[in-house]
């Protein structure tokens, strides 16, 4: 879905992690899988609000982490790819 909206370039998929957190009073373990999605900060407000209507959890781990450089072509593809065609 997200790649179909170009609300994502590339999204890649971890093998299943164990979570341990605590979550109202109690402490969890989990198995999950993480997502890195790779897109643009024009198109943060669209992916958060696409990945909160999907997700089975109350609050999903949505974090956003910024790019201060990165290789340009690989850049250029990003923002080609997340574009409205």
């Amino acid at each position: 879905m997200l790649l179909e909206e170009r609300l994502a370039a590339c999204i890649s998929i971890s093998a299943p992690v164990t979570s341990i957190y605590r979550w109202q009073g109690k402490l969890q373990k989990e198995q999950e899988v993480m997502l890195i999605i790779k897109s643009t900060q024009q198109c943060y407000q669209a992916l958060e609000t696409a990945l909160k209507s999907a997700h089975p959890y109350e609050l999903p781990e949505i974090i956003a982490v910024s790019v201060e450089q990165g290789l340009p072509a690989y850049l250029n593809w990003l923002t080609e790819c997340t574009k409205e065609s």
